[in-house]
């Protein structure tokens, strides 16, 4: 079969502001090039499209012309909660030129709501949750569908039918590598984040699927928690692989958590210590799971930063929304990765419940006390897959804007009760941004290493105009700004109050890691009703699903 998949836009972007994303990080789609060589591993022929990359038009129409000349037969869009309805766009203008093609959509979006996306979404033929690769492979090879696990589909009838879930991939070396060579412009004309690397080119790998934590703000676990890796010769053979055929140098390691089994990190550094590929890569850890001599490690083997999920200073907060991990844990682990010679960079998040001003000045005082080499903050979004969505959707005293396009962290869609407008949030959100990277411990460290950055140095350059543009932007005028955000309007085909429909598991694991006292498994399941998809009846039942 002939298969296209795409990697939409999405909305990168603050109302009143162009996408300045991809000037500072331009990432390959990784999840579409594992998938594409899967799928041509079994004979299917696949051509990838990203609508982010280097030769992408900016139109959906110009976008959807390309995937059409491609010649498709099935057409895959792997989209995220803000990319939807750019997804959505081009699969109803292929709809409508071609009707015969069939449109598939995956990712976590759509893992989160199932069947519902199908009810309001008639242009879109079947739903893929979870891993991929086993139902588009049977897509592909035209298995019956009632027989496709992890397929939502319509009958002839029209009944929309949710299959029973699949088995997962236990054994992820069975996967070939990433068709990195479908991807036009590959690597030349992707790059990391800016002063996140000293080599070029660079690449970015997946090296484990799911995670063994649940934390509140992530909808990661959609794909359910069972943890499997990549053996370390499959990882280094894989970084061969890109350093010989394309000549990447850095890599990095977009795993959740890279290090949650020690060992396989222990493992991979030998091999990496004993065959050197003259490589640099950055990872993430987390805070207090990890030890002196795997930082060490990591660092002999070619590792230059690693990262560390924070999310906030509030000890409130840290219970609330970062279970297992303490302040006094993260103060040590910095202390740690800077003694084995490594760069740490911290991860926030502004705006989860519970959230005040005092909050966001603690944590921006913590984070100051660091002394870490690079900070990120996101602007807390809630996703539907996430256990903390229904607090955030019911909260009285919140204020919620559901518009899926704004649900890119870079928008504070989610108000929570601490604060009295948006505006003060953005306000205190770049206060704390301009005190980090103009304070005279980060300008000392930055500067020690500027020239070890000199391709960053050298990207800037090249793209100077929009640099500059970007930085006036950030100090727009303020009022023009607003106006902006008051005339975005929501998408006129996006639904409002679409209610996950996840697992019996994964409800339990949401329902004790929300729990404000210490809940096991057995207690959070006897509190799960077994509920049929309200919204319709055009789902199969539950107990029914399997025989359909």
């Amino acid at each position: 079969m002939r298969i296209t998949l795409v990697h939409p836009a999405g909305f990168n972007f603050v109302p009143g502001q162009p996408d300045f994303s991809v000037l500072a990080n331009r990432m390959p789609p990784i999840g579409i090039m594992q998938l594409a060589s899967w799928l041509e591993k079994f004979g299917h022929n696949v051509q990838l499209h990203d609508c982010l990359g280097p030769y992408a038009p900016p139109t959906t129409a110009e976008n959807a012309e390309i995937v059409l000349a491609t010649d498709p037969e099935m057409v895959g869009f792997s989209a995220t909660t803000s990319g939807f309805m750019d997804a959505f766009e081009i699969a109803a203008y292929i709809r409508e030129r071609r009707p015969e093609i069939k449109i598939v959509f995956g990712n976590v979006h759509v893992s989160s709501l199932g069947a519902p996306i199908l009810e309001k979404f008639p242009e879109i033929d079947y739903l893929v949750m979870g891993e991929g690769e086993g139902a588009m492979l049977e897509l592909a090879d035209g298995k019956p569908l009632a027989e496709i696990g992890n397929l939502i589909w319509r009958n002839e009838s029209g009944r929309i039918i949710v299959n029973p879930r699949r088995d997962r991939i236990l054994d992820l070396d069975e996967l070939p590598f990433p068709a990195y060579e479908k991807l036009a412009g590959f690597p030349h004309a992707y790059h990391l984040p800016l002063f996140a690397y000293e080599k070029r080119h660079g690449a970015t790998m997946i090296t484990s699927r799911g995670c063994p934590y649940t934390c509140s703000f992530c909808d990661r676990t959609v794909f359910e928690r069972l943890y499997k890796t990549n053996s370390p010769q499959y990882i280094y053979d894989h970084m061969k692989y890109l350093r010989d055929n394309f000549g990447v140098w850095h890599i990095n390691m977009y795993d959740d958590l890279f290090t949650a089994k020690k060992q396989r990190v222990l493992d991979l550094c030998e091999l990496l210590i004993e065959k050197p590929l003259g490589m640099q890569f950055n990872c993430a850890i987390r805070a207090g799971h990890t030890s002196d001599e795997m930082l060490h490690k990591l660092k002999k083997a070619g590792a230059l930063m690693v990262s560390l999920g924070i999310e906030s200073a509030d000890p409130e907060m840290m219970d609330r929304h970062k279970a297992g991990v303490t302040l006094d844990a993260v103060r040590e682990t910095v202390k740690s990765i800077h003694a084995a010679g490594l760069r740490a960079k911290g991860l926030f998040i502004f705006g989860m419940p519970g959230e005040t001003p005092d909050t966001v000045r603690t944590t921006s005082d913590f984070i100051l006390s660091l002394g870490l080499d690079e900070m990120n903050m996101t602007k807390f979004s809630p996703l539907h897959g996430a256990p903390i969505w229904d607090e955030c959707v019911n909260d009285p005293k919140g204020d919620f804007i559901e518009d899926w396009r704004l649900m890119n962290c870079l928008n504070f869609v989610y108000k929570p009760e601490g604060f009295e407008t948006r505006e003060e949030m953005d306000a205190l959100y770049n206060w704390h941004v301009k005190r980090f990277y103009d304070s005279k411990g980060y300008r000392r460290r930055f500067a020690k290493r500027l020239w070890q950055h000199r391709w960053s140095l050298w990207h800037v350059l090249k793209h100077l105009p929009e640099t500059i543009a970007a930085a006036r932007y950030f100090s727009a005028n303020k009022e023009q700004l607003e106006k902006a955000k008051r005339e975005f309007k929501l998408h006129p085909r996006q639904p409002l109050g679409l209610k996950p429909q996840l697992s019996t598991d994964l409800q339990i694991d949401n329902i004790v890691s929300m729990s404000p006292v210490k809940l096991t498994r057995r207690d959070a399941a006897k509190m799960i009703i077994p509920v049929v998809y309200e919204g319709s009846s055009c789902c199969t039942p539950e107990p029914a699903r399997a025989a359909v």
